[in-house]
């Protein structure tokens, strides 16, 4: 290969040596009767210029010579190196919108790698997601193998930041190797010397954006929105589909940008149900599975004080899934009074409410603070009124959420689990509440509720939840006991079954659908998973894009060697300019004729 193309241009110098042969001067003729005593002389040019025929002579041909090999060593000529390898790494991107384009993706790049593949005499491929810690989708130097991988990947993803994956790519290839990033979106700057392929385009996409749900009359109510991403007026269909049916298609149409909110009551003999719209080429947002949601049930007993009582009656009101009982040991949460002269009796989880007897005590002065706590952040208590009282001994684990001055106002214990007893959280209100004007504010309530969601999330019992693709999900079980995860689909028939040791880094499935979780024969969670990305179905940011054939001079010195003859090359250019002076010398002796 040629290393200095430009180097061609010296080839210009065989028409020059042509035309200045062409041109020849008219010589002097000098009459004599002895032409055959005298030796043969050469024409010479001594004045006046005209076109004459070309004379082959060794100048001409020495000439010629040394125009080649000038542009010989000029264009630099290198061969490749035996064994030597290209080292690619792609790093695709793996976000949602990708799908649309994939196929497209596979054959842009494919067509690609000859050109990036250059001078080496073979390819190392590796293909990586932009979502960082994923497995390689390939490894290899097979094109078919490669393009088999990628036609099995599914992009799934929401918008990323490709930078992980990219230092990643880099770090697999070295300096000397090609990093790319394959996307359908365009970027103006990439970092670690990356180049970019992007086979996007812009189009027409209607989906439905999110779903929401509503108790009226006794009955639950949907609602779930469509948009319409596009810069055209879109007419689609509509219908509902549950496990034994669906209903007729109905017609929407909606404006450029527009939204339109579709709603019915959930079917009394249905728990699963799909929303299906009418397809296009994004169809991730065509299809929307939801289920009836249903918190886990929280059973709250309150100890015979009208004032805990009260409270109780409230927190009944405000949360959702909630029951009263009776009895101590079935209670979720229990709403207790403690003297501070007498041990807590409970064990589980609870709130603690001080029982103080004084009456005429001053309230408490000082700035009150609040330590940084998710029970506690962004929530103001600086209207908070309390009495001095006495006070709930303390343990040292437990964990300090408000104070004023140097008294805890309110701390949070949490017990360790043992055989008998699973591990439980206590919140201590450290003043007498009936003699405040904690009841009148709001972040006492907002306090209250997020306490009861963390011991709700603790429980283990059955839930069914609504679900977005990929989203992490934290769900209580038994320690030590697998867990069967089953994907299903609106008739209850499994798609695929998995077995996972906890939730501890569980993620929901990148493919809409149901999904089920069970422990020990329980069932703990059933869930619907659906697409709710909007930056992801919106595609009027994607285009082309390919600064591929940026040139790069190291690659090809590292695999390719010199021309190893590139003295001779020299030391035959001198010695034809040489040879072409030596006959081409000017001589004094006339052209002599005979009369």
């Amino acid at each position: 290969m040629l290393s200095n193309p430009l180097g061609l241009f010296a080839l210009l110098g065989i028409p020059a040596v042509l035309a200045i042969h062409f041109l020849q001067r008219k010589a002097i003729e000098l009459p004599t009767s002895t032409l055959f005593l005298l030796e043969r002389t050469q024409r010479e040019t001594i004045r006046g210029r005209r076109l004459d025929r070309l004379i082959p002579s060794i100048p001409l041909w020495m000439q010629i010579l040394a125009v080649l090999l000038l542009t010989w060593i000029l264009v630099e000529p290198r061969y490749p190196k035996s064994q030597s390898v290209q080292r690619i790494a792609v790093v695709v991107d793996s976000s949602a919108s990708m799908s649309v384009f994939k196929n497209d993706a596979i054959n842009r790049f494919a067509a690609e790698l000859p050109d990036l593949q250059g001078p080496a005499s073979a390819i190392e491929l590796t293909v990586l997601e932009s979502a960082p810690n994923r497995p390689r989708i390939y490894a290899g130097s097979s094109v078919d193998a490669f393009r088999a991988a990628f036609e099995k990947w599914q992009p799934r993803d929401g918008v990323l930041d490709p930078s992980e994956s990219l230092r990643l790519a880099r770090s697999l290839v070295s300096r000397e190797g090609i990093v790319v990033f394959l996307t359908d979106t365009p970027r103006s700057t990439l970092p670690f010397e990356s180049r970019l392929l992007s086979v996007g385009e812009p189009i027409e996409n209607v989906g439905i954006t999110g779903i929401s749900f509503a108790y009226e009359q006794g009955t639950i109510v949907w609602r779930a929105s469509v948009k319409n991403y596009g810069t055209q007026p879109a007419d689609r269909t509509w219908s509902l589909q549950t496990a034994t049916g669906s209903t007729e298609m109905r017609p929407i149409h909606l404006e450029p940008g527009s939204l339109i909110t579709l709603q019915s009551a959930f079917p009394a003999d249905s728990t699963q149900l799909r929303i299906v719209l009418s397809g296009d080429r994004f169809p991730l947002d065509d299809t929307f599975p939801f289920v009836k949601p249903q918190p886990k049930p929280l059973a709250i007993f309150a100890s015979r004080t009208p004032a805990l009582t009260d409270l109780q009656q409230k927190l009944l009101r405000s949360l959702d899934s909630t029951g009263s009982t009776t009895d101590p040991a079935a209670a979720d949460l229990t709403l207790l009074s403690q003297n501070p002269s007498i041990p807590l009796g409970s064990t589980g989880n609870a709130l603690v409410f001080l029982a103080d007897d004084e009456k005429s005590t001053p309230y408490l002065r000082g700035a009150i603070v609040a330590e940084a706590h998710p029970l506690v952040d962004d929530l103001n208590w600086q209207s908070l009124l309390v009495r001095e009282s006495q006070e709930i001994p303390r343990q040292p684990s437990d964990q300090v959420l408000l104070w004023q001055e140097k008294r805890p106002l309110i701390f949070l214990r949490e017990t360790a689990a043992t055989k008998s007893r699973p591990q439980a959280r206590q919140l201590f209100f450290n003043f007498d509440f009936t003699r405040s004007n904690l009841g009148n504010q709001p972040a006492f309530i907002v306090l209250l509720h997020r306490f009861a969601e963390t011991v709700r999330a603790a429980k283990i019992a059955p839930t069914s939840e609504n679900l977005e693709t990929g989203q992490p999900l934290r769900l209580a079980s038994t320690p030590g006991q697998p867990i069967e995860i089953s994907q299903t689909d609106p008739a209850g028939k499994i798609l695929a079954t998995a077995e996972i040791p906890s939730f501890e880094n569980f993620h929901a499935p990148l493919n809409p659908g149901f999904l089920t979780a069970a422990q020990n024969g329980q069932t703990l969670l059933t869930a619907a998973v659906h697409f709710a990305d909007t930056r992801e179905a919106d595609f009027s940011g994607c285009g082309t894009a390919n600064d591929l054939a940026v040139s790069n001079q190291s690659l090809t010195r590292t695999h390719t060697r010199p021309d190893p003859l590139w003295q001779i090359w020299v030391f035959l250019l001198i010695a034809a300019l040489l040879i072409a002076w030596k006959f081409s010398s000017p001589k004094s002796s006339p052209l002599i004729t005979d009369h």
